[in-house]
């Protein structure tokens, strides 16, 4: 699957909260069809089984619709998906790389210059920088400065997502 920066153009970060009902597989597909042009896996309350299930059904679902499928955080569970976006806590860079190979995607979080810089340096394809609206999704996240993720964006070359 071809990754540009136009794939990034509006990215979906799954979270069950919002279901009302309906299956992850049935948002992801209106999502889909709403027009997302890529999509994160990110559910850390699944058991490690579910979780790949659900990212291959997901994966399927992407790909009729030629659009990448990340998985957030577990590089292990990786099951077939397109990539990986890793925050700074999780395995670095060149570590999954290493495991990934050269095709698959590798976004991290950077709320620092600093993190972009280096995250850019040692391969990242993009980066996820916030929250830079306010978000339920994440409990633990702080609200980033639109001067900060300026500041970012014009660090690096590769693309960066607002996030949150």
């Amino acid at each position: 699957m071809n990754f540009t920066k136009k794939s990034l153009r509006l990215y979906a970060v799954t979270d069950r909260s919002w279901l009302h009902g309906e299956t992850l597989y049935e948002q992801v597909e209106k999502a889909l069809k709403g027009g997302v042009t890529l999509v994160q896996l990110r559910e850390k309350e699944l058991s490690e089984a579910d979780f790949e299930q659900e990212a291959k059904e997901l994966l399927e679902l992407c790909h009729k619709y030629n659009v990448n499928l990340i998985i957030n955080d577990n590089v292990a569970l990786e099951a077939g998906a397109d990539g990986v976006h890793i925050g700074q806590s999780d395995m670095g860079v060149e570590k999954a790389r290493a495991i990934l190979g050269k095709e698959k995607i590798i976004g991290v979080t950077a709320k620092t210059v600093e993190q972009a810089k280096a995250a850019e340096a040692a391969g990242a394809d993009y980066l996820g920088s916030g929250a830079v609206f306010g978000t339920s999704t994440k409990k633990d996240a702080k609200p980033m400065d639109h001067a900060l993720l300026q500041e970012i964006c014009e660090s690096v070359k590769i693309p960066v997502v607002a996030i949150g």
